[in-house]
Order: structure tokens, then C-alpha cells, then sequence
């Protein structure tokens, strides 16, 4: 989302234009902010980062008024949005209430 200030947001386009829609789609979006776009383009599922789950106390309370999801599974009509806390920290290397979380998503076809 920085990149927007230099004409370099983000390229749903390039990203989603040419996809099969009759297949699953796979969204990896840093910020979890661009779930609206995610919904608009029938993105199955979004994968996203950037809040670090508000890593001190109380920024998990701050972090949700810029972010639709801070952490965890979310629905956002026919889109799942996960948004990891990740392992790592911004700023002090610290964590309050929102210990680190390494995720490991499995898909898995239902038609096998």
C-alpha cells in the first residue's frame, strides 16, 4: 500500500486478471487492508501480515482501526481472510499479548 505514494500500489490486474475463476485462488497480500479488493475479485482465500497481531498491549486495539482483521480466520462474504501475527517484531523487539505465531496453511482439494 506504501507504493501507492509512488504510483506502485497494488496490480490486481497483473495479479488476478488472467486466472482460470473455475479454480481456487490464492490471494498473498502483506496488508490485510486490501481484503475489499480481494472480495471484488472472487479471491477464495487472502493471505495477509503487516499488524504483527498489535504486538504490545494495547495495539492490538489500535492496530484494528486501520485493519479489518488483526489476527486469525476471518469471512469477508465468499472470501477467507487469515492475517498471521508472524514471528517476527516492528520497532522493539518485544511482544505483549500478542505472542509470535508461524502458520502453516494446508489446501487441500475436494475433488480428489
Amino acid at each position: 500500500m506504501a507504493g501507492e505514494d509512488e504510483g506502485q500500489g497494488p496490480d490486481f490486474g497483473r495479479a488476478l486478471g488472467d486466472r482460470d475463476r473455475a479454480r481456487a485462488s490464492v490471494l498473498l497480500a502483506h496488508q490485510p487492508v486490501v481484503i475489499d479488493d480481494a472480495v471484488e475479485r472472487g479471491v477464495d482465500l487472502q493471505l495477509s501480515g503487516h499488524t504483527h497481531g498489535g504486538q504490545l498491549w494495547p495495539g492490538k486495539y489500535v492496530a484494528a482501526l486501520a485493519n479489518p482483521t488483526v489476527a486469525g480466520l476471518e469471512r469477508y462474504g465468499d472470501t477467507q481472510l487469515y492475517v498471521t501475527r508472524g514471528a517476527g517484531a516492528w520497532g522493539p523487539p518485544v511482544r505483549v499479548g500478542a505472542p509470535p505465531d508461524v502458520t502453516v496453511v494446508e489446501l487441500a482439494s475436494t475433488r480428489a
